[in-house]
């Protein structure tokens, strides 16, 4: 597999079989800051250009196998329905959102009430991921009631021969811009996050309560990256996209 160096890091997260989780393992940002060469971001990182591009090797071997085993493959997201996309998004993602960010509350008043006199970071991280929650609730909402419809009539449309009725803000590139700016404030609300908790790694003597957070935390991270890749690497282009040829 020749992967190309100088192409951005979204081409790499899309092209590439199982890629995302190589991205995530080594913390490289493949969805709101994607744009940049693969080679660069590697650089910013300090890793090893040839270590990255083995491991991406290896998880393309592994997907491959994985794929050949499956009796219904899955699909690529770029080519499905973009009703079925949305779909996947809001059962898979939106879903899950909603229910951690429920879930986490709770778990983490049980911590700071016995950890927070000694952790005092815990309170900082705890106002960072409620300010989080009612970023991505009004978020989804947004996308749910407005975008997401939008986007699902506009293809119903284009299926059925019919002209794309106008929207009340202007062409869907309008609310994307909002919506790829919003998952960029979630992204430096995730990484001072990240920058608290020293990349999610419990202190030490750390009792289950405090590393289970750690670990849930560093899955709604990850969950919320794969999310976002989706929107702004696939959904949004092709509504933009479909959006234009039809009205040309």
């Amino acid at each position: 597999m020749n992967i190309d160096v100088t192409k951005p890091v979204r081409e790499v997260a899309l092209n590439v079989p199982g890629a995302t989780r190589v991205l995530e393992d080594f913390g490289i940002d493949y969805c709101c800051g994607g744009n940049k060469p693969f080679a660069q971001a590697c650089a910013e990182r300090h890793l090893e250009l040839q270590r990255v591009i083995e491991s991406l090797e290896s998880a393309a071997m592994t997907e491959g196998k994985r794929k050949k085993s499956r009796a219904q493959p899955q699909g690529d997201w770029r080519s499905v329905p973009i009703s079925d996309l949305i779909a996947h998004i809001k059962e898979r993602h939106h879903n899950y959102v909603k229910s951690e960010i429920s879930r986490l509350g709770p778990r983490f008043d049980k911590v700071l009430k016995a950890h927070g006199s000694r952790h005092p970071e815990l309170l900082e991280l705890r106002r960072e991921f409620r300010d989080l929650a009612e970023d991505l609730a009004t978020h989804m909402m947004k996308e749910e009631m407005v975008l997401f419809p939008y986007i699902e009539r506009m293809e119903e449309a284009v299926i059925g021969g019919q002209p794309i009725l106008p929207a009340p803000f202007g062409g869907v590139d309008h609310p994307v811009a909002a919506m790829v700016d919003e998952h960029d404030l979630a992204r430096n609300r995730l990484r001072k996050m990240r920058a608290l908790t020293n990349a999610y790694q419990p202190p030490e003597g750390a009792c289950m309560s405090y590393r289970d957070l750690y670990r849930a935390l560093a899955e709604f991270e990850r969950d919320l990256h794969h999310h976002v890749h989706l929107e702004n690497n696939i959904l949004f282009p092709r509504a933009i996209k479909m959006e234009r040829e039809k009205r040309c």
